[in-house]
């Protein structure tokens, strides 16, 4: 049975329908009148409506037990595109989907988000304008727009909220600003949070329960519950990066902190431990790139980089029992010398219940999984019930 078919107001209106089909993949009306327990002349109507608004589509006929074979429907992923970019520290992936999430066209960029919110939404309207076009779609075709950015984001507003490597970004209106120039609903979250979205709608499904980590410039964690992403009170969840690691007092963080994870196991002060030590390295990339080219310090530090990162994850297992865990980011190409440090922690440190099934892994969609993420969180909300039922009302459609 689709989520919400028989569960209160979610099956009264027609977006009740189309969240079955969607979930689904293809049915027929009689599956429908199965699945919801709405009857067959119902049914009848909301084909109609949905069929009327382009949202479904006939895909051919199913199976028939008898007589004339049955008329199946599905979502119609072709009816708009999705722009979805992901930002982080120092570069960026933006991309134009289709409305199942599947990605027509793609870019990735060097971007500083330090350069402030005027600079960075800039050139991101421009760089999505171009990106249309390689698509073959224009801004007409925009059903929505969604954004991850490296830093807290209070999710209702989609204002970045203090974020410590964001200068002028706090409080600033970026899904206002991205509404108003494309003329489509905006969302804004975490880089985080999108890329643990994209990696569970891709390679994840089947666990209910996840933490996507992020080891890039800095670390985060992206929580998935009951198949949905964690955010918290406030949108905070997930701030792996920022806690204490023991007997790291002397080194101080750039959130004010002292012993931060990030400041210990960050790809950032990874590359400036190298430099510090007369070995070229600017950032995570170049922190990678020494270690695929086997040199041993550059290997040593992140093996152990991966242990004090399995510590931290050691408790998150204990206190969340996941399903698997999902490294991602830069760092995440360091490949073994990385996951080798985090399993030791994890399996030594955290409870055996808890890691009795525990898979940890690397990411499967890589620098991909954050454009996917954005553009899911923006398709679930657009094609949410409440949303399709009050946009055809506002349509002036009758919602039966």
């Amino acid at each position: 049975m689709a989520p919400g078919a028989r569960n209160g107001s979610a099956a009264a209106g027609v977006g009740a329908t189309l969240q079955a089909i969607r979930a689904a993949e293809s049915t027929t009306r009689a599956e429908l009148v199965a699945s919801t327990g709405l009857a067959r002349s119902t049914v009848a109507q909301r084909i109609e409506q949905l069929l009327a608004h382009d949202l479904i589509v006939p895909v051919g006929e199913n199976a028939s037990t008898g007589g004339r074979p049955p008329q199946a429907f599905a979502f119609n992923a072709q009816a708009g595109v999705i722009l979805a970019a992901d930002l982080g520290a120092t570069h960026c992936r933006i991309a134009v989907t289709d409305l199942g999430a599947r990605v027509l066209a793609d870019e990735s960029h060097d971007v500083a988000i330090a350069a402030g919110p005027e600079a960075v939404l800039g050139w991101l309207e421009d760089a999505f304008g171009t990106l249309l076009m390689t698509a073959g779609r224009s801004p007409a075709d925009v059903s929505g727009v969604g954004v991850g950015v490296p830093g807290p984001v209070e999710f209702a507003t989609g204002t970045p909220v203090a974020p410590p490597i964001m200068p002028g970004w706090d409080g600033y209106p970026v899904a206002d600003r991205l509404s108003r120039c494309f003329d489509a609903p905006t969302l804004v979250d975490n880089d985080v949070n999108i890329m643990a979205l994209g990696e569970h709608w891709t390679a994840c499904r089947e666990w209910d329960h996840m933490l996507f980590v992020k080891v890039g410039t800095g670390i985060g964690c992206g929580i998935i519950t009951d198949g949905r992403i964690h955010r918290g009170a406030l949108g905070a969840a997930g701030d792996i990066g920022h806690i204490h690691v023991p007997q790291h007092d002397d080194v101080l963080c750039r959130c004010g902190n002292q012993g931060c994870l990030e400041a210990v196991a960050g790809g950032a002060a990874l590359a400036a431990t190298l430099s510090a030590e007369g070995t070229g390295a600017a950032n995570a990339r170049d922190v990678v790139s020494l270690v695929r080219e086997g040199n041993p310090r550059a290997v040593q530090l992140v093996r152990q980089a991966g242990r004090e990162l399995g510590e931290v994850l050691a408790a998150s297992v204990n206190f969340f029992n996941p399903g698997i865990i999902v490294i991602g980011g830069d760092m995440a190409h360091a490949n073994e010398p990385l996951l080798a440090g985090v399993r030791q922690l994890v399996y030594q440190r955290a409870v055996p219940l808890g890691t009795r099934s525990l898979r940890i892994t690397r990411s499967t969609l890589d620098d991909r999984a954050g454009v996917v993420g954005a553009a899911v969180m923006l398709i679930e909300h657009v094609f949410s019930p409440e949303v399709v039922d009050a946009r055809l009302a506002g349509d002036g459609t009758p919602v039966v």
